[in-house]
């Protein structure tokens, strides 16, 4: 199966992406295609072996749309720009010569001069009028005839024989000497339209903008350091893993590296959306596009071209714009049978109304006024708008929302289930407390405990040795090392017997329990473990290590338990340890001693509670339980399928931004179900005014513009989201 998206020139509607999708979709091989009207864009998967690119492009180009393909690529901003500029002059023309036909028409000015036999003011409504709908307009009337070949119509079909008979009437009017004229109502009508389409672009432009900015924010160029040590600078395309770069303070990192020389602060703002620079140093991993504060330094580059961490929020963003949100296929839906039903119900009102009056020009306009308001373009913009300026707003600040079913499921949460390790706490264990029972200094304590340590594998070790490494304390020999799995290490060092482990290696060792089991008791309290340390069988120190909370852990649980959603963690720990942890966060429920591939039943448990969960971890073992969970929440900073298995990515792995990524989807959805009530509203209340007279064909093609542009601004509103007023 292979994916490709292309970008469709001449959408105007949610009726366009229907058809599209169905032409798509008929094509044999074609597995699925999703057409976005807010991107103009479609995204095809289909078998290579029964379909091919070019029978896609030829189903859209048959409906009448133009695609723009790989070629025109670079251009297509252009043509944007070019088609954006045209539309806009189209529309201010359009309004300059519409405003005589409506002064003349609404004045009852009669000019005093006739030509072959007509009143001048009478030609020039129909010069002006006439000019506007079938010159101006004629894009509505081109495509209306393409939807006739095909016995389809769409939006452009309504505003076509809207207008025509508008001005067809006239004419016939003029001709036959009737009073009532309706000129002006056809070129408004257009004017309006046009200028609605304006405003339509226009704020689809800023709606989609995030894209555009992320991509702007990678380095064009780089500084390579050759084999001979020599600095030359090449354009970030020719950079190839391994290569040496510098990077001077100011510049932007120019791909994914680690540093080799030097230390630096990196702002990282644009990927994790927190302000404060991060502190690297050799051996620290620096992304693309971020920005080098104040140190000059050489960095390995790792990841380039797509596989930057840029690139993938642009690709993971870019893809959760083109997904459809389930509550966009309902739209799609209701606009699919929208047109034709409007269509028949034109035809009916003006049969209605001329069986009343017996009167021609009762009856037009009120069908004309039905063609003119019954727009489903606020129903197609409704859903796409909202996602596409949510899911950007949220890349900036470091929440990678991988699609619209994804701000669906974070509206309603009632649990957040958070793993311990890597989640809530840093994953990296340190020396927290060294504990002197003896005439030795805690310097020397972590002397004996760490030069065995140094031997061994366990992941307790490395915290010890790191403890003695930061306060450069010279590690000595072990020699006669020996190791006890699962409970600790033996050697002998300096002549002396040396003893590192768990507390069960005291009463292996003979060594009376005395008054240090308060003191372990005490510090186990505290969801620290804890390390004896024995000398020659006498017990000289313990050692206490502790996976440290993250800084913003407390933060994140109070807020989340003040907008009434339920706190868990889970962790592997014993019941005393995990509970600990669990009390000094503020978490009140606690399943602990839980095994990996239980963490998924424990998901199914609250579910079957009657709870909406969503599950925060970072782990390989996450993996079930984050796909098992209403919403799975990954940490970035955690393993690849932990991340691939997530509906939500957090870029730097704070539980802070757990708060905001649920209260971003909360906002972003509720404007959807907003921008969906106004568009039914609208055409639910707009189409029996219209059909009972009460409503102008000029001012319903007014409010039909003003209807798009604002659904489009109230989702340009979640750009003003910060996590104080988000509810």
């Amino acid at each position: 199966m292979k994916t490709v998206t292309f970008q469709i020139s001449g959408m105007h509607c949610a009726s366009c992406v229907i058809k599209n999708e169905r032409s798509l979709k008929k094509i044999a091989g074609v597995q699925n295609a999703s057409v976005n009207f807010a991107m103009s864009n479609a995204t095809v998967e289909f078998d290579e072996k029964l379909a091919s690119e070019k029978a896609l492009h030829h189903a859209v180009e048959k409906n009448g749309y133009k695609v723009l393909t790989e070629e025109h690529a670079k251009d297509h901003k252009d043509h944007m720009q070019h088609e954006f500029k045209a539309t806009k002059q189209r529309a201010l023309v359009a309004l300059a010569l519409a405003l005589p036909a409506v002064v003349l028409a609404m004045s009852g000015v009669v000019l005093p001069y006739s030509l072959a036999g007509y009143n001048l003011s009478v030609l020039l409504q129909a010069i002006f009028g006439s000019t506007v709908v079938l010159v101006l307009g004629w894009e509505f009337h081109v495509n209306m005839l393409k939807q006739a070949k095909m016995l389809s119509a769409d939006m452009d079909t309504l505003i076509s024989i809207g207008t025509l008979a508008a001005v067809g009437y006239s004419v016939w009017a003029v001709v036959t000497g009737l009073a009532q004229l309706y000129f002006e109502t056809g070129a408004v009508i257009t004017a309006l339209i046009l200028l609605g389409r304006y405003f339509e672009a226009k704020s689809r432009g800023q709606a989609s903008e995030a894209i555009e900015k992320l991509l702007e924010l990678g380095a064009k160029s780089a500084r390579l350091i050759d084999a001979e040590g020599h600095e030359k600078e090449v354009p970030i395309e020719a950079v190839r893993i391994g290569d040496i770069l510098l990077v001077k303070p100011g510049e932007k990192i120019p791909v994914d590296a680690t540093i080799t020389q030097g230390a630096t602060s990196i702002d990282e703002s644009m990927l994790t959306g927190e302000s404060m620079p991060v502190d690297k140093q050799v051996g620290d991993s620096v992304f693309g596009a971020t920005i080098n504060i104040n140190g000059a330094v050489q960095v390995r580059a790792e990841k380039i071209g797509s596989d930057t961490v840029l690139a993938q929020i642009v690709k993971m963003v870019n893809d959760a714009q083109v997904q459809k949100a389930p509550m966009q296929k309902l739209a799609d839906k209701a606009s699919s049978i929208f047109v034709p039903f409007v269509l028949v119900f034109a035809v009916l009102t003006g049969v209605v109304w001329y069986f009343l009056t017996g009167d021609i020009t009762q009856s037009i306009i009120p069908a004309v006024a039905v063609l003119v308001i019954a727009c489903p373009c606020a129903l197609g913009l409704a859903t796409p708008t909202a996602i596409m300026v949510g899911t950007g707003l949220g890349a900036k600040r470091g929440i990678l929302i991988k699609n619209g079913e994804s701000l669906e499921r974070g509206k309603k949460i009632d649990a957040v289930l958070f793993d311990k390790t890597g989640t809530l706490t840093e994953g990296k264990p340190i020396v927290t407390d060294v504990v002197t029972l003896s005439e030795l200094s805690e310097d020397s304590i972590l002397l004996y405990a760490a030069s065995l340590e140094k031997l061994s594998e366990h992941p307790l070790a490395s915290a010890i040795v790191n403890a003695a490494t930061d306060k450069k304390i010279a590690l000595k020999k072990a020699d006669a090392f020996k190791n006890e799995a699962g409970k600790g290490v033996r050697a002998i060092v300096d002549g002396e017997n040396i003893i590192v482990g768990s507390t069960r290696l005291m009463a292996e060792a003979g060594i009376s329990s005395g008054d240090y089991l308060s003191k372990v008791e005490a510090l186990e309290l505290q969801a620290k473990t804890v390390i004896v340390v024995i000398k020659n069988n006498v017990l000289v120190g313990l050692i206490a290590i502790a996976d440290t909370l993250k800084s913003d852990a407390n933060d994140a649980v109070a807020k989340l338990r003040a907008i009434g959603i339920q706190t868990i963690m889970i962790s592997g720990d014993n019941q005393k340890t995990a509970e600990a942890i669990a009390r000094s966060v503020g978490i009140e429920k606690v399943f602990a001693g839980v095994l990996p591939h239980e963490k998924a039943i424990k998901v199914k448990e609250l579910q079957q509670a009657g709870l909406k969960v969503a599950f925060v971890g970072d782990g390989i073992n996450d993996a079930p339980a984050l796909a098992e969970a209403d919403l799975g929440i990954a940490m970035g900073t955690g393993t690849d399928i932990a991340i691939e298995s997530g509906n939500i990515v957090l870029v730097k792995g704070n539980p802070s931004k757990v708060v905001e990524a649920l209260l971003l989807s909360q906002l972003t959805f509720r404007t959807i179900k907003q921008n969906m009530f106004w568009a039914f509203f609208y055409n639910i209340a707009a189409l029996p005014l219209a059909a009972l007279g009460l409503l102008n064909p000029m001012i319903a093609a007014g409010a039909m513009a003003f209807s798009s542009v604002s659904v489009v601004g109230n989702s340009l509103r979640i750009k003003r989201f910060n996590r104080a007023n988000a509810r």
